[in-house]
């Protein structure tokens, strides 16, 4: 199953410890990459975790860092139910503010419309303390094609690190 961590329009939060001096972070690792998506879908979102890190000047060590990351990816399926009624069977609204004769039977017609929401977890760790230190969420609509699902990945990472660590927005 192909999967994104968001849409287009992706809800994304992000959180960070309160003690957290990330200008003493430098470096990163990848103690856990996303599992349960296809390798391709993988890959773009380490791709683009990677270049979001190496903009705020942060290096990749292989196993070691200032920084663990860990990320994780998870579907669920939702429903939405859409009625349309035709006629009502009860007639229309009279001159006093009553229901005038009816007696026609109306009809009501539901779809049930299944989809996947995606969501990508991705939490930071001091490497040195093993405390967590951020966390960024971001939740949507699982595309169905495969550019889509890029345009996801990107969107969802893009709202993500705008502004990471708080308060430094990128330009």
């Amino acid at each position: 199953m192909t999967l994104a961590a968001c849409t287009s329009t992706p809800t994304v939060k992000t959180d960070q410890a309160s003690n957290a001096n990330f200008s003493s972070y430098h470096s990163y690792y990848w103690a856990q990459k996303p599992s349960g998506v296809a390798p391709l879908v993988q890959q773009r979102i380490v791709d683009g975790i990677d270049a979001r890190l190496r903009a705020k000047g942060w290096t990749q060590g292989q196993s070691s860092g200032d920084v663990a990351l860990a990320a994780h990816v998870a579907t669920s399926q939702k429903q939405t139910l859409d009625t349309f009624y035709s006629g009502t069977g009860m007639g229309g609204w009279g001159w006093r503010g009553g229901w005038a004769g009816g007696g026609g039977v109306g009809s009501a017609t539901t779809t049930v419309h299944t989809y996947d929401v995606g969501t990508l977890v991705l939490d930071m760790f001091d490497a040195r303390t093993q405390q967590a230190i951020w966390r960024g969420t971001a939740s949507g609509t699982v595309p169905s094609s495969p550019e889509k699902v890029n345009e996801a990945v990107e969107a969802g990472l893009n709202k993500m690190f705008a502004e990471f660590p708080a308060g430094s927005a990128t330009p």
